[in-house]
């Protein structure tokens, strides 16, 4: 599996590329603002085609691109209902499936925005991805995250499950799991 993650805007929320390999189609998580130019990078460079956009919530900082990147490639973006009213333009509901020929898992966990999610897949390596946006981060959890349902989470999956948070640096369950301190008194 190909990803590829980098920062944009002046939050610097992650967007990531996800495709089985390099020369085909893709799946775009938050394009947030300014992703044009290394978004264009990142696609010449691994000839990708983006064949979905998906958003783990609705704040601008992960969907600010979406309507003109929709329009640009002809894809929707898929964005879970319960945030259909924070992004300006259009959106289809976010439901599991394959995107670009990767299956996609969605958990609906509600707290950071009423329709925030973590997209759950695994790599033809045999390894498991999480795209956490602002629910899950490295050492932290979002502003308005249930560590309830965050601890949940942390116990359905393998400690080696790759994280990919919205913002800074990739972890991995385990390490959450045994270190976050805002997860502390909730038994994880």
């Amino acid at each position: 599996m190909l990803v590829v993650g980098f920062g944009s805007g002046p939050l610097q929320a992650n967007c990531y590329l996800l495709a089985e390999a390099a020369g085909g189609p893709c799946v775009v998580v938050d394009p947030g603002p300014e992703v044009a130019a290394p978004l264009t990078a990142a696609l010449a460079e691994h000839r990708l085609v983006p064949a979905a956009l998906v958003a783990t919530h609705g704040h601008p900082d992960h969907v600010a691109s979406a309507a003109s990147l929709s329009a640009e490639h002809g894809v929707p973006l898929h964005l879970h209902p319960g945030d259909a009213e924070l992004h300006d333009g259009d959106s289809v509901p976010l439901e599991a499936g394959i995107f670009a020929g990767l299956a996609i898992d969605v958990r609906h966990l509600p707290g950071h925005t009423p329709g925030s999610v973590v997209l759950g897949l695994g790599t033809a390596e045999g390894g498991r991805l999480a795209l956490t946006g602002d629910t899950l981060f490295a050492g932290s959890v979002g502003r308005g995250a249930d560590p309830a349902a965050v601890r949940t989470l942390l116990e359905s999956l393998p400690d080696d499950t790759v994280v990919l948070p919205g913002h800074g640096p990739a972890t991995t369950i385990g390490r959450e799991r045994a270190g976050n301190p805002f997860l502390a008194g909730t038994g994880a």
